[in-house]
């Protein structure tokens, strides 16, 4: 199913030309509104005439979640406070949120796009989906919600905490979909058995998973404790929220609503375009954004992009899956290790639980990284012997991916604090 086939199935040759005619629009709108985009094009001897094609994205200055925190609270916004209509904060905890204000036109595209994603993952006006990611200035339960209903199907606010009334309400209201985190899903997983609920007592068939970067191994483990198809979600609030990009039924990568929202991926050192294919830091314009318009804004994310047309039929430009952040990556004696390089070792390991935590020290200048991590009950033992060979036996594992040695303590299942947002994976004890 394909929610909106005029954009969604656009040839490369239109798709181009519209986002060339988007990106003159919004930089002569941007440049006449936005003090900040004013100051650095003219700094760079660019004049609004001078974008006439998507080509000459690459002539424009970057922005920053500084500059954002810089301007801090309306400095960027483009659009008259009387037009804006909703305001959302990013989730960051350092420093100035980032202030995101929303028109009417705005909340309109944003409900769109994510009838898209939703459509792309099988929903239907007959399914009731069950959005549990947190509501307020967080931008991932309201945008899920407004697109829920844009497509006709029941919406079931949920939001966060109190999971088991949620399982409750999941099973007695035969809820058939769920937007959250990973790490949410795999709780209420764990809530499940402890309730006694199996799978098979309910309905959810669709998960939409977002707001942390996930792996295919955590994939796996969510679709067969909770019976359904996982699809990715992506967003951000500095662009939109959830909605950017979407996974379909082929799982192939996740196409991006390019016709609003231009991606490229640069070298996160020399600043670079990347070619198609090639791992870098995921940069976005929004195209057609009216309260907080951005010209090639840093996610730090880090991912790849894939050309061609999926087996689904859309044309859309997809992102592959996030392997990490230029700013959360960890560097360990040298060595770039990332969360998700963990996560897909103890995933893949039977033994653990899909918990764990990364705690790095600096002892006598040397960096030391410790995988604090769940042995599941099965396999819990007073045998120290056993328990010294599973140490040694996650330890090679990770060795051989990271290419460091890593510390392993094996913890009693429930022994991580569990979160019902974004997971808290690294601990970082350095001073630097």
């Amino acid at each position: 199913m394909i929610w909106n086939p005029n954009k969604e199935t656009m040839s490369r040759d239109e798709m181009r030309e519209l986002q060339g005619r988007r990106l003159h629009k919004i930089v002569d709108y941007v440049y006449h509104n936005v003090p900040f985009y004013r100051h650095k094009l003219q700094e760079m001897n660019i004049e609004p005439d001078d974008i006439r094609s998507i080509d000459d994205i690459t002539r424009l200055p970057f922005t920053t979640k500084q500059d954002l925190r810089d301007n801090y609270p309306y400095g960027l916004q483009a659009a008259p406070q009387s037009e804006i209509v909703r305001v959302h904060a990013s989730s960051g905890t350092t420093g100035n949120p980032t202030i995101v204000g929303y028109t009417r036109k705005d909340i309109g595209v944003w409900a769109e796009c994510m009838a898209r994603c939703l459509t792309a993952y099988g929903v239907t006006r007959e399914d009731t989906f069950s959005v549990a990611y947190g509501y307020g200035l967080f931008t991932g339960g309201l945008g899920a919600h407004y697109g829920v209903e844009k497509l006709g199907a029941t919406a079931v606010p949920a939001s966060v905490g109190n999971t088991e009334k949620h399982l409750r309400l999941i099973r007695d209201l035969r809820i058939t979909g769920i937007a959250c985190t990973p790490s949410y899903a795999l709780h209420l997983a764990e809530t499940m058995g402890k309730m006694g609920i199996k799978k098979e007592d309910i309905h959810l068939r669709i998960g939409a998973f977002g707001a942390e970067p996930w792996t295919e191994d955590m994939r796996h483990e969510i679709e067969s404790r909770l019976g359904l198809q996982g699809y990715n979600l992506y967003g951000l609030s500095e662009i939109m929220g959830p909605c950017v990009s979407y996974e379909c039924c082929c799982k192939n990568g996740s196409h991006i609503c390019e016709d609003h929202f231009f991606p490229e991926i640069i070298d996160p050192q020399t600043l670079e375009p990347l070619p198609a294919g090639q791992t870098g830091e995921l940069v976005f314009t929004t195209l057609t954004k009216e309260g907080l318009p951005l010209l090639r804004y840093r996610t730090r994310d880090l991912c790849s992009l894939m050309a061609g047309e999926c087996e689904c039929g859309r044309t859309a430009i997809r992102m592959g899956r996030i392997v990490g952040r230029s700013d959360d990556m960890l560097i360990i004696r040298g060595i770039n290790v990332f969360p998700s390089q963990v996560e897909s070792v103890i995933l893949s390991t039977k033994e653990f639980e899909p918990q764990y935590q990364l705690v790095v020290d600096r002892v006598d200048n040397l960096d030391r990284l410790t995988v604090r991590v769940e042995l599941r009950n099965e396999y819990m033992t007073d045998l120290l012997p056993e328990l010294a060979a599973l140490e040694q036996k996650l330890s090679e594992k990770l060795k051989s991916v990271l290419s460091i040695r890593a510390k392993v303590q094996l913890l009693p299942q429930g022994s991580i604090e569990r979160s019902q947002g974004k997971s808290k994976r690294v601990i970082d004890n350095r001073k630097l």
